[in-house]
C-alpha cells in the first residue's frame, strides 16, 4: 500500500469522517494526488458562498483538494486540485464563537476560495489553527524571501563610487493573535 493510502484513512477517522464518505470520495482523491504524499488533514467543510453542498477537503505537504457532492443527484465533482505553490494569500480565521474555521485562498486562476470547517469542540477548532500554521507558513515564508531576493534593488546616485545596492523594504504581514498554545492532536499522520 502506498503512502497516500496508509495515511489517509488515519486522517480522516481522526477528524470523524464516516466509513461511506470515505469509500466514496478515494477514487476520486486518489486520482489527484501521487502515491508518495503524505496527508496531513481529511475533513467536511462547506463552500463559504454555497453552505447547502457538502465538501471533503483534503490537506497533503504538497497539494490541496476539494472534492464536492452535488445535491440532487449525489454526484461526486472534483472542485479545487492545486499544489499548495499555487496558492496566493492563503488565510485561515478560527472563529470561536461559530466553533469553526474559515480557510481562504487565491487560486491560480484568481478566483478567491472560501471554506468553511465546522470544528465538533473549541480545542479542534485550535488545533486546525495550529496544522493550517504549520503547513502553510513555511510555504509563505519562502514565497515572502523569494519575493524580496527579486526585488529591484535601489541604484547609488552616482556609479563607480563603490556603494552597494540596498533592497527595497518589503511588506511583512502581521502577526495574527492566536489562542494559548496547546500541543496539536491534529498533528500530519508520518508513514512508517
Amino acid at each position: 500500500m502506498d503512502v497516500f493510502c496508509r495515511t489517509f484513512l488515519p486522517a480522516a477517522a481522526e477528524t470523524g469522517v464516516a466509513s461511506p464518505t470515505v469509500s466514496r470520495h478515494l477514487p476520486v482523491l486518489r486520482n489527484c494526488v501521487p502515491a508518495g504524499e503524505v496527508t496531513v488533514l481529511v475533513t467536511r467543510c462547506t463552500r463559504a458562498e454555497q453552505p447547502t453542498h457538502g465538501c471533503l477537503l483534503l490537506l497533503t505537504t504538497r497539494r490541496l483538494v476539494i472534492t464536492e457532492q452535488t445535491r440532487l443527484l449525489h454526484r461526486l465533482r472534483l472542485h479545487l486540485n492545486t499544489e499548495l505553490r499555487h496558492l496566493n494569500n492563503v488565510a485561515w480565521n478560527p472563529d470561536p464563537r461559530a466553533s469553526m474555521v474559515e480557510l481562504a485562498a487565491t487560486a491560480v486562476d484568481g478566483v478567491r476560495e472560501r471554506f468553511l470547517i465546522r470544528a465538533d469542540r473549541p480545542s479542534q477548532m485550535w488545533q486546525l489553527d495550529a496544522l493550517f500554521s504549520q503547513v502553510f507558513r513555511p510555504k509563505m515564508a519562502a514565497r515572502s524571501a523569494a519575493a524580496n531576493s527579486a526585488a529591484p534593488v535601489d541604484r547609488p546616485a552616482v556609479p563607480g563610487i563603490g556603494h552597494r545596492p540596498v533592497p527595497t523594504a518589503a511588506a511583512t504581514p502581521p502577526a495574527r493573535l492566536t489562542a494559548p498554545a496547546r500541543a496539536p492532536r491534529l498533528s500530519p499522520a508520518v508513514a512508517v
